[in-house]
């Protein structure tokens, strides 16, 4: 019997033999880079002409990895390899299915080091950020495991005399995930892991950003012992090898994690049937936000600038659950704003390499070019205060300095488009009501905190604060897998609330049947 479910404990990198790991395994990472990598479908090496080239954010000359590229026809055989080992893997025993996820955790947990590497060379995570974000693939690997143990249990049901009634949970079929790249490990772990141990197939389509930590994931996973077909490896172009296994008459879901723009295609190719479905196609969306950390008069101030920073500037400011607006009551505005400002100020913009970095690079050439258009756009919006533009003290890589513009509207650009970057907005509101409503005035509806001392204001933030996740005296990011199930509404998408106990229900079919004796 599995012990209960705990997360996974964050590293203390205060401690020297920790240090230690990790740069010894950023040395054995980095012995790695510039190798060539296969498809991997049925278990098997695939090499195609075509390739996807991943290169280093903090130093785009660097190259980690060459990536044999999928077209359609590669994308055919994967699904024939998914369609054929889903006939296998659908009647394997639901507590044996979990086994490889407990064991793929095992093998996570003893090379965490190493996994924490590739993200801070591939995408740029600091020491921290790639330490939770390793953790956190660990936890969804247990939860999900222990999740699927539960749900292949008998269910009790009401006796009707002369009949026997049960209710079991089968899987779907083969499906399609597309992770993002800002958590390139643990969201691609939790949507594959829960598809898997769910009995269905998988077709893993990793971002274009980071191929090699999916490729480190699919190996993964083999050495734990997942038959040859159930996880295939399948990089490739959204518009070529995506939009054909979305729109495939055999695919039964879609598991997506990334833009607004890309899930409401997503959502729209799946919805239209093809010659030969037979089924609806089931998508799990998870799209982005606009999130707000709201601030009262009478709120603890420190805490509230604490919690801003970290949620508007952790890696980046590349998360969809980050603060990218603070609102703040009147009263307390400027006191907070110079507080944020100050705090911004200290913060050190270097290689994710170095132990004490704060901010690393942004993830691509297009996301440096797009976050400066928007602090341009946002200097005509507000009143820049600190930050502004590229960091020039890292020559090569995709670097920006982490900004803050005040006196932002309500309504202006950089207060309601995604920017996915370092850019916080600072927005004033009259009292808390408006402060919430301005909150609510976004097409997203992701994630949100609220700083204030009044049990009258928090209990109408949990009524009226519309997101999926709200944080109140705390930050709005850091959901933990199994406290804190993480999906959010309106157009932050299918509220999937993923790490919750609900989740692998959206990877399963509930099937009911009765025998009349």
């Amino acid at each position: 019997m599995l012990p209960e479910f705990k997360n996974e404990p964050f590293t203390d990198f205060s401690q020297k033999e920790n240090c230690e790991l990790m740069e010894a395994a950023l040395k054995k990472v980095r012995s790695q880079l510039g190798k060539k990598y296969p498809l991997m479908i049925g278990g098997k090496a695939v090499t195609t002409d075509k390739e996807l080239v991943s290169t280093n954010p903090s130093n785009p000359k660097e190259l980690i990895g060459s990536f044999s590229k999928a077209g359609k026809k590669e994308a055919e055989m994967a699904m024939e390899a998914a369609l054929e080992a889903f006939e296998t893997w659908k009647n394997t025993c639901p507590t044996e299915r979990a086994r490889c996820l407990i064991k793929a955790a095992a093998l996570m947990r003893q090379r965490k080091f190493e996994f924490s590497a590739w993200l801070v060379l591939e995408i740029g995570k600091n020491w921290a950020e790639a330490d939770g974000d390793t953790a956190e693939a660990i936890d969804f690997l247990e939860f999900y495991a222990r999740e699927m143990i539960r749900l292949g249990e008998p269910m009790e049901m009401p006796t009707v005399n002369g009949e026997e009634n049960d209710l079991r949970y089968i899987p779907l079929g083969v499906g399609v995930v597309i992770p993002p790249w800002n958590f390139p490990l643990a969201i691609l772990t939790g949507m594959s892991s829960a598809a898997i141990v769910g009995g269905n197939t998988v077709l893993l389509k990793p971002s274009s950003e980071t191929p090699a930590i999916g490729y480190q994931f699919y190996k993964l996973m083999e050495e734990a012992g997942l038959p040859g077909g159930v996880l295939n490896f399948v990089p490739g172009s959204g518009a070529e090898v995506g939009d054909y296994l979305v729109e495939h008459p055999k695919t039964r879901f879609i598991s997506f994690t990334g833009s607004k723009e890309v899930g409401l295609r997503i959502n729209e190719l799946a919805a239209k049937p093809q010659k030969g479905q037979i089924w609806i196609k089931r998508v799990v969306a998870e799209m982005g936000g606009k999130d707000s950390i709201v601030v009262n008069n009478d709120a603890d101030l420190d805490a509230a600038a604490d919690g801003i920073v970290t949620s508007a500037f952790g890696f980046q400011g590349q998360k969809c659950s980050a603060c990218s607006r603070a609102i703040i009551h009147q009263d307390v505005y400027d006191e907070v704003l110079e507080k944020v400002v100050e705090r911004v100020k200290k913060l050190k913009v270097a290689s994710p390499e170095v132990k004490d970095t704060n901010m690393g690079p942004v993830a691509s050439k297009s996301a440096y070019e797009s976050i400066l258009e928007y602090i341009e756009v946002g200097k005509g919006e507000g009143r820049l205060m600190t930050g502004g533009g590229a960091n020039g003290s890292n020559n090569g890589g995709f670097f920006i300095d982490p900004t803050v513009i005040a006196d932002v509207a309500p309504g202006a650009r950089i207060s309601q488009e995604e920017i996915f970057g370092p850019v916080l907005a600072f927005i004033k509101a009259k009292d808390w009501t408006e402060a919430l409503a301005i909150a609510n005035n976004t097409e997203f509806g992701l994630t949100g905190a609220v700083f204030t001392k009044s049990r009258a204001n928090i209990e109408q933030a949990r009524k009226e604060f519309h997101v999926g996740n709200l944080y109140i005296n705390r930050k709005c990011t850091g959901a933990l897998v199994g406290v804190q199930p993480f999906g959010g509404f309106n157009m932050s998408g299918t509220d999937s609330k993923a790490g919750g106990k609900d989740y692998l229900l959206l990877f399963t079919q509930g099937k009911s049947i009765a025998e009349r004796f």
